[in-house]
Formats: C-alpha cells, structure tokens, sequence
C-alpha cells in the first residue's frame, strides 16, 4: 500500500545552504561519486588497498569490520593522508547515546557516516545536531539494507513493499535534517521524484555487468545507478579484489562519468 508519510518539499528539508557542495553532486569529477568499501580486517590490508587505487578514488568506506579490528586510528590515518572517509558503522540507539557517537566522529574528521532512519525523528535530529561541529560532515540515514528484500521485511514486521518503506523512512530522515539517505537504487529513482534532488543518495549493491553479487539481493551496476538518480556508489570487491584495482576504478568511473 502506499506510503502515507507527509511529503517533504523541495529544498525545504533541513537542508543547509552548502549540502549541494558538500555532497559533490555539483562536480563534473567522477571521483566524487565514487566510494571504495575497505572490507577488510587490518589496516595493512586497507592500506594497500588504498595505494593500489592510487588517485582513481577519493573517498573510502570503513566499516563495521575494519573499524572492529583498527579502531578510529585507521580514520585519523586515511584522513591525515587526504582521502575522505566515509564512516559507515549505522548507529541507531538512543538519541544521546547516538548524539555523542556522531559527535566522536566528527573530531575524528570524518566526511560523511552512516545512522539507521528508522531511530526515529528524535534519534536522527541528535545525529544532525551533533554533525554540526564540523559543516561538511553529512548525515546519511540508512534506510532498508540492499541485502534485504519484501519477503525480509514482513518477516519482521514491516508492511508494504520495499520502495514503501524507503520512501517512508527517507520522508523521516531528511524532514529531521539528515542530507542524505542510503539506498538501493532501485529505489532510488522514486525518491528523486517523490523528495527532489537536494540531497545525497548513496548506494550499495553495486556491481559491474555480469559481477558477483555476494550476500546482495537489489543490485545494479554503476551506470543503472546513477541514471536511477544516486549520487554516490559503494563499490567494494569488484575494486578491492581486483588484479589492478586502479584499472578497474577507472573502468568504474568511466562508467559513472558520463
């Protein structure tokens, strides 16, 4: 049935005046768009990673597992180093408690993290509230995880179809001034029709034509998600196992940059 969640106007959703910038969906540089997942358990593994992608990437994903192993000192290093780190652990508690996460990790200098929108508006207002201690830290609110599908969701309780919910949690989290949403982007063009455009999508289950798709179940390849309406990509072990990681980023990006 379909989403009954008050619909957000058009660049009047929390949004600061910056987020466009922030979020590099005004540059012609394919790179913007592009975020490595550094899936891997040490920093020696990240860091060669890292130097193999050489310039061909800008931003990097550590995650629950690289963070688990390394802890905030791998961040501070890719930081130091010049890379963007997107910081993608989804935190979803009490608003405090997320409040003075997200608070930790802007000192860490983190360029965008990862919340679940389905905290709540009170959850998520604290996450945006304490990113304000470093502007161009942005917000993204998970929504529904790409290795889940309709069956997944009524299993656990959750009614209507998986662009439903999407739709529903998104609506939530930018009305509570997160700047962007992290999605599938087989949903992603529903959301640029139904919220607009000024604000980030950020998707997973990304694979090359013809990839493995692992544990993922709504997948497209690069192209099919930026034409869908996102603005980023995660793209993690079509790079990372690569024979030439470098040359398969760039494959990537000429795939996105068009």
């Amino acid at each position: 049935m379909p989403t009954t969640s008050p619909s957000v106007p058009h660049g009047s959703a929390g949004y600061r005046s910056e987020d466009m910038r922030n979020t590099g969906l005004q540059s012609n540089d394919p790179r913007q768009r592009l975020i490595v997942a550094l899936d891997v358990s040490t920093a020696a593994a990240a860091q060669k990673i890292v130097a193999a992608v050489g310039d061909s990437a800008l931003t990097y994903k550590v995650g629950m597992q690289l963070y688990t192993a390394e802890g905030p000192q791998m961040v501070r290093d890719l930081v130091a180093s010049g890379r963007r780190v997107f910081l993608d652990l989804k935190y979803h508690d009490i608003p405090n408690t997320v409040g003075a996460a997200v608070s930790e990790a802007a000192k860490l200098g983190v360029s965008m993290l990862t919340v679940h929108a389905s905290g709540s508006g009170k959850m998520l207002r604290a996450a945006v509230e304490a990113a304000k201690t470093r502007p161009e830290l942005i917000v993204l609110a998970v929504t529904v995880l790409t290795s889940m599908d309709g069956n997944d969701l009524e299993k656990i309780g959750v009614r209507g179809t998986v662009e439903d919910s999407v739709l529903r949690l998104a609506t939530i989290a930018l009305a509570n001034g997160c700047q962007g949403i992290v999605t599938s982007a087989r949903e992603a063009s529903t959301l640029r029709r139904e919220l607009g455009d000024k604000f980030a999508i950020v998707t997973p289950g990304v694979r090359p034509a013809g990839g493995d798709v692992g544990d993922q179940v709504r997948v497209v390849t690069p192209a099919e998600a930026i034409a869908s309406g996102a603005s980023h990509i995660v793209v993690g072990r079509p790079i990372t196992e690569a024979a030439d990681p470098a040359a398969e980023a760039r494959a990537i990006l000429g795939q996105i940059g068009g």
